[in-house]
Order: C-alpha cells, then structure tokens, then sequence
C-alpha cells in the first residue's frame, strides 16, 4: 500500500492515476480478435474459449435443458436472496418510468417526447473467478422495464464448458432471451458483428476488464452503441474521527478482490483513525480467499492522510471514483459538494456491497475518472427519446416569421421557403 500523508497538491494527480495497459497493445488485439469473428464465427469463439478459458465447447448457444436444470443446482436460500434483490432493483428502476408531457411552447405549436426501447441489446457478465449473476439482475431487469425485444447475453465457459448455474437461473428469472458460452474481447465482438448463432444487437452491456473495455470502445466503429466505459472496480472512502476502521477496511477489500487491476483509495482526517485503518486492512486480507488479487490491487493503491473533509472531497473529485463511501459523521452537510462520482453510500452502515447487490441501485458504473461525464446504468440506458411536434396553422403563423428570418440569415433559402409557402 503507498501511504501518503499530508501531501502537497501539486502531487494529487500524480496520487489519482489509475493503472493502465499499454494501448498500443490492446488497438492490435483487439483488431485481431475482431478480425478472426468477423471471419469465422462461431468456429472463431469456440478456439478462443479454448484459448482463453481452456474450455472445450461444442455448441455456443446454451441450451434449454442446462436452463432449466440451473434451478436444481442452486440452493434455495439463494433463490429467496435473488428474489428479494430483484425486487428492490426493479421497485427502484421502476421509478424512473416517465410520463409523456406535452408543451405547448407557443400558442398552436405543441412538443413533446416519447420513449421507445432500443430492441436487441447485449449484455456482458464476466465469469471466470467471479461468476457476476448480480449484473444480469441490474441489466436485464432495467432492459425488461424498459420493453427490449431482444435481450442477448454472453459469458465466459467454465473449463467444463459449463456456465454457473446462478448466471443461468438470474437470466431466466430476469427474460433474458438467448444465452451464449463466450468471454472477453470475443464476446463483444460477436454481439457487434453478429456469428451464425450470436445476432448483432444495437448496444452493449456490461463491466470487464481492460480488454472487454477496449473491445467495447471499438464496436463503436461497427455503429453499436454502449453503455458506458466500465472497467476495473475502483472505490474511495472518505473518514473522519468516528469512522470505524474494521468497516473501512472491509469495503477497500471488497472492491481490491475484484483483481489486480482494481484500485482502492482511503482519504481520512483522523490519523488514529488512518493507522488503525491500515492495519485492519492488512489483517483482513490474510483472510480472504481471494487474497491475492487483493494484494495486487493494493500495490496500486493510496492511502491518504489530509486536513480537512473539505480537502478529502477536493481529492475525491479530482479522482472521480466509481463508488464513494463517506464515512462520516455529519455526512448530509457535504452531499452537495460531491462533483464526481458513480455512486455515493452515506454513514458508517450503507457499505458498499448493499448496492453492488441488493439495495435497488445499479452497480453498472463508469470508472477511470468516467463519471466526470457518464452515469451509471438506468432505465434511461435502454430507451431512446424521440422527439414530436404539431403546428397547426395559427401555430406556424405565430412563428412563421422568426424562422424565416433566421434561416435567410444563414442564407438557408430553402429553409425559408418551407415556411412561406404555406404561410401563402
């Protein structure tokens, strides 16, 4: 861990650079990858799973039977757990539904907007060492509100060629319509360009490492939309001097075991509260079963020790954080000076992974600094707003001369004549 106190604020952005693969590296395979499923389809997954995952994998569509035997395979305190996050994810995203509000914005002249679901979309869950069923519930669930016919989902085989069982039961669950065996880069590329199985669909879903985020940068060049650059999990707790620091150090862990590549960062005003946090970091971390991911993260990450809350929320925004924790005592008073950040967890008791599963909010968040200007995943994520208008005939005489004005001023005569010769 590199621990920095009281540092000067020219050092800041040195302090909140996030680590990178070279980019060179990843345009060229990612091209490549590109490049052989544009080609070969399916036959090109099925080498990459066995390069990739080591997974030997005839068929790429999962089938109904390992669906529906997905039920028995997992437990039914789960299945209630499941239920119960469903609920509030979609009692929360249900909320974002809008009504149509007409305006007259002249008399005679009437606009408004009206949502239509964007039809085949994509979603991504990584597999691997961290089988993410929660994101099939914060993505399909949003998709199924919002009325997408197509709901189209890749993740990466087991060495069996098996996917988890809670993947395929969560998907069910939540309408997912076609399920596929193939990760990574691949894997976007097969929803951009569509293979003999996987259809192309219009925008893509999904967290993944640097890879799954470069692929999904390029399948903007084939005219798919996506949903945000979400890459590595990144969080960044704020305390002052009634911060508990076993609570501080349990959610930097929980946000370092998501791999190597994750980054964590403490800010505090209290060194007691800094020291005790460090140690209780490291005690936690002996006993986690994904340790050494953890210990991986941590040599990318900072602990800070500033002056005041004001100087932490300074840095915070600077840093732009995926999840921000306040661990702070009067934590209402400092919510309107947050600038930059994906989403916010307020008090000693609202960690972290209340809203990675079961609080109601979505855990789909921009990272690398990309909240500065995306947000998270929301129902708005899955429509698109079109816009309508009506001018009746005292509507376009009310405005008439205004656009013919403007548009002769821009020497657009043809623009104007549109709006004369019905005025005539």
């Amino acid at each position: 861990m590199k621990i920095n106190k009281y540092p000067k604020k020219e050092s800041w952005l040195e302090l909140v650079k996030r680590p990178v693969l070279k980019r060179e590296q990843l345009t060229e395979l990612i091209t490549d990858i590109f490049d052989k499923v544009e080609k070969k389809g399916d036959q090109a997954l099925i080498n990459f799973n066995k390069k990739f995952d080591q997974a030997e994998v005839e068929n790429i569509q999962v089938s109904e039977e390992e669906i529906e035997n997905s039920e028995n395979l997992i437990n039914e305190e789960l299945k209630i757990a499941i239920q119960q996050a469903k609920e509030n994810i979609t009692k929360f995203h249900s909320s974002q539904i809008t009504e149509i509000e007409k305006i007259e914005t002249t008399k005679g002249i009437v606009c408004w907007r009206e949502n239509r679901a964007i039809e085949k979309i994509g979603i991504y869950i990584p597999g691997g060492t961290a089988p993410l069923f929660s994101t099939v519930l914060m993505l399909a669930i949003p998709a199924q509100l919002a009325g997408c016919k197509e709901i189209i989902l890749c993740t990466p085989p087991d060495k069996n060629g098996n996917i988890n069982a809670a993947i395929l039961y969560t998907a069910k669950l939540c309408g997912v319509t076609k399920i596929f065996k193939t990760g990574g880069a691949q894997a976007i590329a097969a929803m951009t360009l569509g293979t003999e199985s996987i259809p192309n669909v219009y925008k893509i879903f999904g967290p993944g490492n640097q890879y799954v985020v470069a692929a999904k940068e390029f399948s903007q060049n084939y005219n798919v939309a996506i949903d945000m650059p979400a890459g590595p999990s990144e969080v960044l707790v704020i305390a002052d001097e009634q911060a508990i620091p076993e609570y501080c150090a349990a959610d930097l862990l929980s946000q370092a075991e998501h791999g190597s590549d994750s980054q964590v960062i403490f800010l505090s005003t209290d060194e007691k509260i800094f020291n005790e946090t460090i140690k209780e970091t490291e005690k936690q971390l002996q006993q986690l079963p994904r340790n050494e991911f953890a210990k991986e993260a941590l040599k990318n990450s900072h602990f800070v020790l500033l002056k005041t809350v004001d100087e932490t929320l300074e840095f915070s925004n600077l840093y732009a954080p995926e999840h921000l924790i306040l661990a702070l005592k009067n934590y209402e008073k400092y919510i309107p000076k947050i600038q930059n950040a994906g989403s916010v967890f307020l008090g000693n008791y609202s960690c972290e992974s209340a809203g990675d599963y079961a609080s109601g909010t979505n855990h789909t968040l921009p990272t690398n600094g990309f909240v500065k200007n995306y947000s998270g995943v929301s129902l708005d994520s899955f429509v698109k707003k079109i816009t309508f208008q009506n001018l009746s005939k005292e509507g376009l005489e009310n405005l008439g001369k205004t656009i013919e004005l403007m548009a002769e001023a821009e020497g657009l005569f043809a623009h104007k004549n549109a709006v004369s010769i019905r005025l005539k």
